[in-house]
């Protein structure tokens, strides 16, 4: 029952191939989806995270899905337990995981089996009062200062990540990457495909997928998540879409909600230059180019996925 892998950037059609998979695998197994996209563990959370609906999801069991309220924090941690316990009862059932996402940090976790540096309140509380105190800036450069290559790899208006790198940094005595997780074997012997195409392509889709965003209703769910307590989660509130029509409410301005859905593409385009960045360096990857979007072409790509779950080493 080895488990399959899903990723890649935003925008390339990973959750629809998954179910294309699972129906072909209908005839010789059962396959269940567990998803690695942070931001769908929100309830609520549905239009601005491309989240499916469940009767598009044509009646295949989804794992990590609506797993935790906005005013919760998504951690790696939590998830990697989660979803290992998950894919662990899938096999149990012999059926076979069908993993999807393109959250870097929390794939990564899982397939690599990540163990997590330790953590201190005291200190983590210490550094969240300078966060306040002195904003992110001025935090992000004193991981600069202690530890570069961190600092150049967490976006300067990150604080949740600085304040963890500062955290590491200093109970363990040792750059904060020393704790990342290291490509070796993957767990479970999964096979990971995955999924891009040419930026221009991907760019037109990307902006064709936020224009439908902002017409379905993504500022009235933001409206409606506000009532759940949205601006009080730390990892909701700043999810790509939602960030951008808060900010824009915040204003009071019909001018910046419109600015809302070109900011909203514009920060998921630059979501996917590190979604590929980090992806790219992960030698197990069966890449598959997505760029036509023909039936044949989606035939294609299902077989290329299969093909490269059914090879083992």
């Amino acid at each position: 029952m080895r488990p399959l892998a899903i990723i890649g950037p935003t925008g390339t059609g990973k959750s629809h191939l998954a179910l294309d998979v699972v129906e072909q695998l209908g005839g010789e197994v059962d396959a269940e989806i567990v998803n690695a996209d942070a931001m769908q563990f929100y309830r609520g959370m549905d239009i601005g995270t491309a989240k499916l609906p469940v009767d598009e999801r044509r009646g295949i069991p989804h794992h990590q899905l609506d797993v935790l309220n906005v005013t919760q924090t998504a951690t790696v941690a939590r998830y990697q337990r989660a979803a290992a316990a998950d894919i662990e009862a899938i096999a149990a059932r012999g059926a076979v995981s069908v993993i999807v996402g393109g959250s870097m940090l929390y794939v990564q976790s899982l397939l690599d089996d990540w163990t997590f540096p330790a953590t201190d309140p005291a200190v983590r509380a210490r550094w969240e009062q300078r966060l306040a105190e002195v904003g992110v800036g001025v935090l992000h450069a004193e991981l600069a200062r202690r530890d570069p290559a961190a600092a150049a790899a967490i976006p300067p208006t990150d604080g949740r990540r600085t304040v963890r790198a500062l955290e590491v940094v200093e109970l363990t005595g040792q750059p904060f990457a020393a704790s990342a997780p290291r490509i070796g074997a993957p767990r479970w012997d999964t096979a990971i495909v995955g999924l891009d195409c040419d930026t221009t392509i991907l760019d037109e889709r990307l902006a064709r997928r936020t224009e439908d965003m902002f017409a379905r209703g993504l500022i009235d769910e933001v409206r409606g998540l506000l009532r759940e307590g949205l601006r009080d989660g730390v990892t909701a509130s700043r999810a790509l879409g939602y960030a951008q029509v808060l900010a824009a409410l915040d204003a009071d301005d019909p001018a910046a909600l419109r600015d809302a859905q070109e900011l909203t593409f514009i920060g998921t385009r630059r979501y996917v230059r590190r979604q590929r960045s980090w992806f790219r360096r992960d030698h197990r990857v069966h890449w598959v180019d997505v760029g036509a979007a023909t039936e044949s072409e989606r035939a294609r790509t299902v077989a290329d996925t299969l093909r490269a779950w059914r090879h083992v080493p």
